[in-house]
């Protein structure tokens, strides 16, 4: 139960509401950028270490190990003391761990990467069920521009990635991308967050009681797992596999992650406008078809072309899931979406933790063929297609 203190905090007006989203939606640029970074400079990475692919999957192992505790602090404190304290906390951690990612050695990197991590977990549920709560019935298309301003930071890494490394300014980049979180957390921690009015909260919960019960958050918790393991796990390697994968003249393989991110901004953005109007089952399901079509072309490319295709192919059709997804959660467990989500949230981290150093392992278990560890995103997707048949959606309201 939240505190009586969380419970009464004055209500957000409309114009600070919209203020506050749209620095909200500066602090996802930021955190798609940085969360996102190591998959196109993994390679410059690798070479400097010498590392191999399951060793190179301990940097998505310590982000998102970061994140998942991350997460299970900030759901204990967004109870407690709202959503404030944790996004601003989580914004301040990201820019400080970019900035330090460029380090001398790889354990240092490896730290840095964790607190960057740490800050991921505590920024993105806080935002999201933030956006969740405030929107009502607009909380889909809402969550969609939230995640396409993500994605918007994520597919920037690529491009930013290759153009530092070709003109060796990869310190001033984390250094100027961590100086801008810092400050946009200090923006951030003086806006009056406030909360929804309990008569619409109150409402949602009463419905929440009748279609959200434990197999509804167990079937729920899957996809969250699922779905966050499948979209990392393929931009985590997506670099590396597209410079194997054929003959490059330069280093333009390092944009396959960029064309996977493109996929999902175009997505999100196309899906903003479509969930007002389109059964949110059938964008979800005609999306995972997509994605594992795309995600099968990705895996056995073998030019430039079909790579990057099959890359955004792949981020187009995955595109809409997590918004729908975290719509679910709020609408199906109303206020309690704030508890349950932390669950959910915590999940999420751990496919992310979990899925990339799989398909490294995977590859390794196969001479390093990422042709191979990159079944395991297409797994991903048919797992997600048949945990929504089962949890039919549409009958709960």
């Amino acid at each position: 139960m939240m505190s009586s203190k969380t419970q009464t905090v004055e209500i957000t007006s409309p114009s600070s509401q919209s203020v506050i989203f749209y620095l909200l939606c500066a602090g996802f640029v930021v955190n798609g950028l940085v969360i996102s970074f190591i998959g196109p400079i993994l390679p410059k990475f690798i070479a400097e270490w010498g590392l191999n692919d399951s060793r190179a999957g301990l940097f998505s192992l310590v982000q998102f190990s970061g994140s998942f505790v991350g997460v299970l602090t900030s759901s204990v404190l967004i109870s407690q003391k709202g959503f404030k304290p944790a996004i601003t906390l989580g914004v301040a951690l990201l820019g400080l761990g970019f900035a330090l990612l460029n380090a001398s050695t790889f354990p240092l990197a490896l730290a840095a990467s964790g607190i960057y991590g740490l800050g991921y977990g505590f920024a993105t549920p806080g935002t999201n069920l933030w956006v969740g709560e405030s929107y009502g019935t607009r909380r889909a298309s809402a969550l969609s521009i939230m995640n396409l301003a993500w994605t918007a930071g994520a597919i920037s890494s690529s491009p930013l990635a290759t153009l530092a490394m070709r003109t060796a300014h990869v310190s001033l980049l984390l250094n100027v991308v961590g100086v801008f979180g810092v400050v946009l957390a200090i923006v951030l921690l003086r806006m009056p967050f406030g909360k929804p009015s309990d008569e619409e909260n109150s409402a949602s919960g009463a419905t929440s009681d009748k279609v959200a019960g434990t197999s509804v958050g167990i079937m729920l918790g899957i996809l969250f797992f699922v779905y966050v393991g499948t979209e990392v796990g393929t931009s985590y390697w997506a670099a590396t596999h597209a410079q194997r994968a054929t003959m490059w003249s330069s280093n333009v393989w390092a944009l396959a992650p960029m064309f996977f991110f493109g996929g999902l901004l175009s997505g999100r953005g196309i899906a903003a406008a479509i969930l007002l109007h389109l059964n949110e089952v059938t964008v979800a399901v005609g999306g995972l078809l997509l994605a594992a079509a795309g995600e099968f072309v990705f895996l056995t490319a073998h030019s430039a072309l079909s790579l990057f295709g099959g890359a955004f192919l792949a981020g187009l059709g995955l595109a809409s899931v997590f918004p729908i997804l975290i719509a679910w959660l709020s609408k199906w467990y109303g206020t309690r979406s704030r508890k349950v989500g932390g669950i959910m949230f915590a999940l999420a981290a751990a496919g992310s933790a979990l899925v990339p150093p799989l398909v490294g392992v995977v590859s390794g278990w196969h001479g390093g063929s990422l042709r191979i560890g990159l079944l395991v995103p297409l797994v991903g997707c048919a797992v997600m297609l048949t945990v929504i048949g089962m949890l039919r959606p549409s009958t709960r309201g």
